[in-house]
């Protein structure tokens, strides 16, 4: 069994994507997932599977429509993917709670960052599957977009690094 982390797109963030955590817990274990756990409210959930990543996606997602009656992303990590993205943030000294990890299903394009529109002071720097940015004056006053990311979901590194100790401990538990 893998543990892994599957984030979704759009819950629970500015009225939109009503999910309880509660349903969530449910949706995952009907999915045939193990050790079930969510984080916060904004459609963050740890669990183990034997299945492959893809499978997990695939499982989860199916899941998810049956339940919102439409599509519903969701970014899927295993436990060591998850940590990686941590141990990688290239803003390791800037406030964890003003950096962000941007999930992607695939590789970000090199020229990511330079088509970003509506930059100021924020940093921007790329990763396996990932975009990271650091939010100089704070998300709630950034114009920033970057079309590569938008298909993607948002993570802060507080998040990132409690999600990545979850998996962590789940994996070790070797669920069965």
């Amino acid at each position: 069994m893998t543990a892994f982390v599957a984030l979704l797109r759009a819950v629970n963030v500015g009225g939109t994507g009503k999910l309880p955590m509660s349903e969530l817990k449910a949706i995952c274990e009907a999915a045939g997932f193990t050790g079930v756990r969510t984080f916060i409210a904004s459609g963050n959930v740890v669990f183990a599977s034997s299945r492959s990543e893809a499978g997990v996606k695939a499982a989860l997602e199916a899941k998810l429509a049956d339940y919102a009656g439409k599509p519903m992303a969701a970014m899927v990590r295993t436990a060591a993917e998850m940590a990686a993205v941590r141990d990688a943030n290239p803003f390791p000294k800037a406030a964890p709670n003003r950096t962000v990890a941007f999930f992607l299903d695939a590789a970000p394009p090199a020229d990511a960052a330079e088509k970003a529109v509506g930059r100021r002071d924020e940093l921007i720097a790329l990763g396996v599957r990932e975009v990271y940015v650091y939010y100089g004056d704070g998300m709630g006053q950034s114009k920033l977009r970057i079309p590569a990311a938008a298909a993607g979901t948002a993570r802060n590194m507080n998040t990132v690094a409690k999600l990545a100790a979850m998996a962590a401990d789940l994996q070790e538990r070797k669920p069965s």
